[in-house]
């Protein structure tokens, strides 16, 4: 039963993987595999629990005997729980972002932002609009970040082969902003939650390497573009008289929902508590001042909230699904006992996390960098010094303690497969979608020169290390 477990997981990474020929939900498909992979976990939950959690289970018995029934609540409120609550802090914590988004984007907050992208010099636009993607990404999710990006874009752009040239630039932004810091993607947000990481120690260690990995294809990307481009003259669709706020309480907003992400690891660090409730008290905070501000039109037919894109709504709300779905599916899988045997085949063949990390570029240039980035996460435990102490490879296992390059490695290099073919990110996915840009394109204009820039990355991180 374990290999069939296993078996429905690789099932269903090659329907994700495949997702753009198949045209099926890749949220759906991770739902059901998580779903099913805990069916048939308690449908044979004695052999399983007996197997990894016979100590756990017989403090649960008190002397009683065991019955079936018995065993499925141990596995219900014991085993399966846990897993509940790691990939309920993700989605919450995308949800709290979320809203912070959509309350900013209400009262007029990014309007500064089409002002910054009037300008007719091609390079000049092609990096102002890479630097605003990078470091909106390194605060919100890739899949936000990208979706404004490219709105904005398409307006002012009404070239298409330009309008694909700076859609690549603003995957490739958004992609190595995201794994820049712990908040600006699931993977750094999982490896932060479990510990693995902190948040200074993540940031400090992949700055250079993601710097490295956008720039170059970016600045390949800027050759290809003429000295001048036409941008379309067309006003903003918002000038500030559909909402009450001026300048100043707007950047008031800005600053309390960017600067209230970037205190939530210091959040963290003080309360030991888990950073989405850090992001939901900043919601809060944020969500008080929108009220007291816009006080005078909350009981009025005034009130205007703009129009969120439907599809960033169905887009987010896939990608929470999408997150729990997998982060359940491995857990039933690790709960099996057959990655403690992964984690042995491993040690023993392959033995160098380097080489596990072009691995993992690899597999996330077409399966989902989430889902590639849970996976070989999910093959260690982090350990403490006196594990590592007392293993004959002391120097290979300090890999996998707090701040290891282990883990630095697999996120740079899932966030990395992203930016070599689209299908292994939700932001080439949605770039795909808005510009009909075709994979073969993709590769021969930017994957080739992104799989450089990653290599150096990941070369520059080895000799810091």
């Amino acid at each position: 039963m374990a290999l069939v477990i296993v078996a429905i997981l690789l099932i269903g990474y090659v329907l994700i993987a495949t997702g753009y020929v198949t045209n099926v939900n890749r949220a759906a498909i991770a739902m059901f595999v998580g779903t099913a992979g805990w069916v048939l976990y308690i449908c044979y939950g004695t052999d399983f629990v007996m197997s990894q959690h016979a100590e756990g289970y017989s403090d649960f018995l008190s002397g009683a005997e065991s019955t079936s029934s018995l065993v499925k609540q141990y596995i219900a409120q014991d085993i399966f729980i846990k897993y509940v609550g790691k990939s309920a802090e993700i989605v919450l914590f995308l949800l709290a972002t979320m809203t912070i988004v959509e309350i900013l984007n209400n009262n007029g907050c990014f309007d500064f932002l089409q002002e910054l992208l009037k300008t007719r010099n091609s390079k000049k636009l092609l990096w102002i609009m890479s630097i605003i993607t990078f470091v909106i990404s390194a605060n919100l999710d890739n899949l936000t970040t990208t979706t404004m990006m490219l709105v904005i874009m398409h307006k002012l752009l009404p070239n298409r082969r330009q309008r694909m040239i700076y859609g690549c630039a603003i995957v490739l932004a958004a992609n190595c902003g995201g794994a820049l810091t712990v908040i600006g993607d699931p993977n750094g947000l999982v490896l932060w939650s479990t510990g693995a990481v902190t948040a200074t120690n993540f940031s400090a260690s992949l700055a250079l390497p993601c710097l490295i990995a956008w720039g170059l294809p970016t600045y390949w990307l800027g050759r290809s573009l003429p000295d001048h481009i036409d941008l379309q003259c067309s006003t903003m669709p918002y000038r500030g008289d559909d909402t009450n706020l001026n300048k100043w309480q707007r950047v008031v907003m800005l600053i309390l929902g960017i600067g209230g992400l970037w205190f939530i690891p210091t959040f963290h660090n003080i309360t030991k508590l888990s950073p989405f409730l850090g992001a939901l008290c900043v919601l809060s905070v944020l969500w008080i001042v929108n009220e007291i501000f816009n006080h005078k039109l909350m009981n009025a037919d005034q009130m205007i909230q703009r129009p969120v894109p439907r599809a960033l709504q169905y887009g987010v709300i896939q990608l929470m699904l999408f997150v729990m779905g997998i982060m359940l599916a491995i857990g039933a899988v690790h709960e099996t006992g057959i990655i403690s045997h992964i984690a042995r085949f491993c040690d023993a063949n392959i033995h160098n996390v380097w080489l596990m990390g072009v691995i993992t570029v690899g597999v996330s240039c077409v399966l989902d960098s989430f889902a590639t980035c849970m996976s070989f996460v999910s093959i260690y435990p982090v350990i403490g010094v006196e594990a590592m102490l007392q293993h004959a490879d002391a120097a290979y296992m300090s890999s996998f303690m707090q701040n290891g390059i282990y883990w630095k490695i697999i996120a740079f290099c899932s966030a990395m497969g992203g930016n070599i073919l689209p299908l292994g990110s939700v932001s080439g996915l949605a770039l795909m979608k808005m510009e009909r840009i075709h994979v073969g394109w993709y590769f021969k204009n930017v994957g080739f020169v992104a799989l450089i820039g990653g290599l150096v990355g990941l070369a520059v991180m080895w000799v810091l290390n």
